[in-house]
């Protein structure tokens, strides 16, 4: 068994997930105009480590709250049926050449399920794991994340969580990859076989040329 796992945001595509999101419910007349610079101010803020995950998921979800659970799954539904034309060619392309090989196929990402979901489907990605958020008694979002979030050294718990219910361990496969953009996901890089760094940060292109890891400049053609 050989098995690839994938990032989404700035890795498998070129841009903020949860922006697009936010700029859908805006279009679909969800959210104000002035949803696009709050979100953009916590995620400057978030970058710059003045808040954490969890605010910064608080600030993608919580405007959705009144949105009924049927409401919200027509509208990603929608979403996920104007994807296509933003999946680059050349992300699409290695993750098919996982899925030809016969690797199995994860995405481990820090973004919302609800939301990763949509992007793992358009890949034909079947297997996630994401923050989770969190509803109420009613099934409407509360704003808030269920457990750990997906992000840094959690996402290496979360995998082998999931390996461990299904009676496997990360060494039990012959080759395993990541592939990332950040730093923050050293604790899954260094866990895995074959790390590589995909249009990485500075400090994720230090390590990555001292290591010797594989290095993709562009996934976006």
């Amino acid at each position: 068994m050989r098995l690839a796992l994938f990032d989404l945001d700035h890795t498998l595509i070129p841009f903020d997930s949860g922006m697009a999101w936010t700029r859908f419910c805006i279009e679909r007349g969800w959210l104000p105009a002035d949803t696009e610079t709050d979100y953009l101010e916590h995620c400057r803020r978030y970058l710059a480590g003045d808040i954490g995950v969890r605010e910064l998921h608080r600030a993608l979800v919580l405007p959705l709250r009144d949105i009924s659970r049927s409401g919200l799954d027509d509208g990603l539904a929608a979403f996920e049926a104007g994807l296509a034309p933003t999946l680059p060619a050349a992300a699409l392309a290695l993750v098919a050449q996982h899925r030809e090989a016969g690797d199995r196929c994860c995405l481990v990402t820090a973004t919302t399920r609800f939301v990763a979901e949509r992007y793992a489907a358009g890949f034909g990605i079947t297997e996630v794991l994401a923050s989770e958020a969190a509803r109420d008694s009613h099934g409407r979002l509360t704003g808030e994340i269920i457990g750990a979030p997906c992000v840094g050294a959690h996402k290496l718990d979360k995998l082998l969580g999931w390996l461990a219910l299904e009676g496997l361990e990360l060494k039990g496969f012959a080759r395993s990859w990541f592939y990332s953009d950040s730093a923050s996901d050293l604790p899954l890089l260094e866990a895995v076989s074959d790390p590589v760094a995909v249009r990485p940060d500075a400090r994720l292109r230090e390590v990555a040329v001292l290591r010797s890891w594989t290095v993709i400049e562009r996934l976006s053609d």
